[in-house]
């Protein structure tokens, strides 16, 4: 089994009304999670609102969630930008200790060429020997990053050693899947595509439904990457509606707005981002209603 396989979760970082940090909330969130049965954490990814971020408070949740993790699961850290220069400078400089890998996302708004994101993975790579987890979000970033590149890069360096594919392009992935060197894991972006992403070989998944879901979703993973896909499939229906909720005013809005119904977290998001609105809260009460 591979070292990133089964369901990951992008973290969310809670925050108190007045936008400082809620470090309660985030050790409730670890807790939940891993006792929910995930296989890895993820820190500093978009769910996080990473961006909204000041480096100290970046190192500070990242620290705090190696802490209260205490080695029961893999921590991964989230480390991108479209500044390659400064993502390899952060890469060596942020405390990694106790991190078991970093998840990058291609750069975003630049819309690199495929040999630009080649040699910016080429420098992070370069610049660790952490194990590294690729990130391709083409609706975050507006620049795919195709398969032959994706390849050519695990091909060419060890420790890059699987991708979050968020394209949702079921032939992409399964062009990934096809061709991959077997160090190499790819992993799914898409909560609601990972059943069947399952099926054609995919490995697991970097999941938001996991911060709300943990049980039922890593349930659904397993039953999925075990071939059980009759038990998958009735954990997915159950499922489904709630992840659409999850997105349905954007990421972590629904989510944040899930954890403060369920007690976990409050809904607290910083801008550009706003809380729920009060029609999706109500839809999330009555989804959460129906146990």
């Amino acid at each position: 089994m591979h070292q990133f396989a089964g369901t990951g979760v992008a973290l969310v970082t809670p925050f108190n009304s007045d936008s400082s940090i809620d470090f309660n909330s985030l050790e409730k969130l670890v807790n939940h999670v891993i006792e929910g049965g995930v296989n890895f954490l993820v820190a500093l990814g978009s769910t996080g609102e990473t961006p909204t971020l000041s480096r100290e408070e970046q190192q500070q949740v990242l620290s705090f969630i190696v802490e209260k993790c205490n080695g029961r699961v893999p921590v991964v850290c989230g480390i991108a930008g479209n500044n390659t220069a400064e993502v390899v400078n952060n890469v060596k400089t942020y405390d990694l200790k106790g991190v078991a890998g970093i998840l990058s996302a291609s750069p975003h708004y630049n819309k690199p060429s495929q040999e630009g994101i080649y040699q910016h993975f080429k420098a992070i790579a370069s610049a660790t020997d952490k194990p590294i987890i690729l990130y391709n979000v083409p609706g975050r970033t507006a620049s795919n990053m195709l398969p032959a590149t994706v390849l050519r890069l695990a091909s060419d360096f060890k420790n890059i050693v699987a991708i979050k594919e968020a394209s949702g392009n079921i032939a992409q992935c399964m062009d990934l899947v096809k061709d991959k060197p077997a160090h190499f894991a790819i992993l799914s972006g898409d909560d609601d595509l990972i059943l069947p992403q399952a099926a054609i070989g995919m490995e697991g998944v970097i999941s938001v439904a996991a911060n709300s879901f943990p049980k039922d979703f890593t349930t659904m993973v397993n039953h999925a990457l075990a071939g059980d896909f009759a038990a998958a499939r009735r954990l997915h229906y159950k499922l489904i509606d709630g992840i659409r909720l999850l997105f349905a005013e954007g990421n972590p809005t629904g989510v944040k707005c899930t954890l403060d119904e369920l007690g976990v977290c409050p809904a607290f998001v910083r801008l550009p981002l706003v809380p729920a609105t009060g029609d999706l809260r109500k839809k999330i009460k009555a989804y959460l209603a129906q146990g």
